[in-house]
């Protein structure tokens, strides 16, 4: 199965990430430290990055970003409690492949975490 990123500011939204897609047999390594993600990633393969937009030093937009620059291959989904057309974009644009509306539906995140893994390498495969 994948390896999955998880970062989010808020620790029970890690662990409950982790608790769902760990059930569906992926590894999922939570944080809540944007360097310690990024760090994670520049040394780790991983699959799919699930970040939260609103994060402590960094906006998940600018850690998709480095993500990307050290993972081109990389997925991402982004989750957002504060939904606008203009950071669906902005997350498009830096290739984002999902995006969830907190708080997190565990159906839909599986559904779309299983979409998004199927669909490597089909690019626009995002719904908003």
């Amino acid at each position: 199965m994948a390896e999955i990123l998880a970062l989010d500011d808020v620790q029970d939204a890690t662990i409950l990430i982790g608790k769902i897609l760990k059930k569906k047999g992926h590894t999922v390594h939570s944080f809540t430290e944007e360097d310690d993600a990024i760090a994670h990633a520049k040394a780790n393969k991983v699959d799919l990055a699930i970040l939260d937009i609103k994060l402590k030093k960094m906006s998940g937009i600018e850690v998709l970003s480095l993500l990307k620059e050290v993972q081109p291959a990389m997925k991402a989904i982004m989750l957002t409690g504060y939904p606008t057309v203009e950071t669906a974009r902005e997350a498009i644009s830096l290739g984002a492949d999902e995006y969830c509306v907190k708080p997190i539906d565990r159906d839909e995140l599986e559904e779309k975490v299983e979409k998004v893994l199927k669909s490597r390498g089909n690019k626009n495969a995002m719904s908003v």
